[in-house]
């Protein structure tokens, strides 16, 4: 058995973050004991963990999002001659940069972001990656060597995100499409509210869940459909219980996932792609370098692909959905066995296994 110390403080987004909620969830399946350290301040980490006289674990693993934490816990590791894993799950440099341009890139503040950065990504034994296609960006930009970078997928909480029934609706009642984010520029929502104001085929209910930066923009393009009798009906519904999502997932006929066209959107896998799948949902998605080549084969797997930033491609997805109607519930099976294959907890265990 190992002892497997997860240290970080986890910033906003708590412990509870679905990704480490993941992680620790499949370290358990794998016998390890999962130790948690939230140290009161993160650069004297390890002199705090000393003082409390914590035990000496197998393994230091420093959470998302955490890299403030990580060169005290690479002290702490190298002291006590650990092996230390990184699982950033973003770049700070590429969010400040590349995504809010908070910096130019040939800032020196922007340079001096990107030094640090580069520092700590190299002090950990592994560092995680979501994608190849992050993986490759940390070797270029932070100069990490390939071989010291694994691949481990976002996945899904699958107690909760299991497969959904299918609720009985009428013959003739409208495609539903559901779309569920926090509203940011990388999830391209600017581009669906586009598609839905092009669309014009087949009855279409299009229900927009979360909140987030672009909401009020999406709802003052999309008001004049609120309620409308055409092609396109749009609903928005705030967040709830994560707990209950799964369940207003249900009575989607699709998910539909993200449309940007940044560098970091080609780079990533949302959840909201991972969950529509492991619910049994057909996805509609960019297809990107992020997603498997043999997954963006067909359409036969369960995704149904669009091109990045191009609302006219999405609306032509959807008619494709459209014309599969009678063949989605087998198609969302087959959501599910590439969500299996490509992207589940047995996945991310048989790489969590080797790296132990």
């Amino acid at each position: 058995m190992k002892d497997v110390l997860i240290w970080g403080r986890y910033g906003n987004y708590g412990p509870d973050y679905p990704r480490n909620r993941v992680i620790e969830s499949v370290l358990r399946e794998l016998g390890c004991t999962v130790r948690r350290f939230l140290p009161a301040l993160s650069a004297t980490a390890d002199l705090e963990y000393a003082l409390r006289r914590g035990p000496r674990p197998d393994l230091v693993w420093v959470p998302c999002f955490r890299q403030r934490d990580l060169a005290a816990a690479a002290r702490y590791a190298r002291r006590h001659r650990l092996p230390l894993v990184f699982d950033p799950l973003i770049s700070a440099y590429d969010k400040q940069v590349n995504e809010k341009r908070k910096f130019a890139a040939d800032s020196a503040k922007a340079r001096k972001l990107l030094a640090w950065e580069s520092r700590l990504f190299k002090l950990p034994d592994w560092l995680i990656a979501d994608t190849e296609g992050h993986a490759d960006y940390f070797h270029a930009t932070h100069g990490v060597p390939r071989e010291r970078i694994r691949v481990i997928p976002v996945g899904a909480e699958e107690a909760l995100f299991s497969p959904q029934p299918w609720p009985p609706k009428p013959a003739d009642a409208p495609l539903e499409l559901v779309f569920f984010g926090t509203f940011i520029g990388l999830q391209g929502v600017d581009v669906l509210a586009q598609a839905i104001l092009q669309y014009d085929g087949p009855p279409t209910h299009w229900r927009l869940i979360g909140e987030g930066p672009m909401k009020a923009e999406c709802e003052r393009l999309l008001a004049p459909l609120v309620g409308a009798s055409g092609a396109s009906r749009i609903s928005f519904e705030g967040w709830g219980p994560l707990a209950e999502l799964p369940g207003r997932l249900a009575s989607a006929d699709a998910i539909l996932g993200i449309f940007g066209t940044s560098d970091k959107a080609l780079r990533v896998i949302p959840n909201k792609v991972y969950q529509g799948l492991a619910i049994g949902r057909a996805v509609i998605t960019a297809a990107t370098p992020a997603f498997p080549v043999e997954l963006k084969a067909d359409e036969e797997q369960g995704l149904f692909w669009a091109r990045p930033g191009d609302a006219e491609s999405v609306c032509a997805a959807v008619g494709r959905v459209h014309a599969r109607r009678d063949a989605l519930r087998s198609l969302g099976r087959a959501a599910r066995t590439s969500y299996d294959a490509h992207f589940s907890n047995q996945v991310i265990s048989a790489v969590l296994r080797d790296l132990l």
